[in-house]
């Protein structure tokens, strides 16, 4: 357990923001899952935006690499430009 005030808030903290964390992800995965499972162009072309922007999001906050919200935004991309 932890000794000082602070580490104890820390610990707090710490919890807190892997919740939302968790969250934030969860949800652009699942929004990624979707936007693959589309069948029409117009529908896709129209949520792109919006899934690459969480994509954005959650590189800004360091939750996943930007390396890996490039990837995904690439592949989404030419999953649009296959229909």
């Amino acid at each position: 357990m932890a000794n000082h005030k602070s580490a104890e808030k820390r610990i707090r903290q710490a919890e807190a923001k892997r919740l939302r964390n968790r969250y934030v992800a969860k949800t652009t995965r699942n929004a990624v899952r979707k936007f693959r499972a589309l069948t029409e162009k117009e529908e896709a072309q129209k949520q792109y935006p919006s899934v690459c922007s969480m994509l954005d999001k959650l590189a800004k906050r360091n939750i996943i690499h930007k390396n890996k919200a490039g990837n995904l935004k690439s592949k989404l991309a030419a999953h649009v430009n296959s229909l």
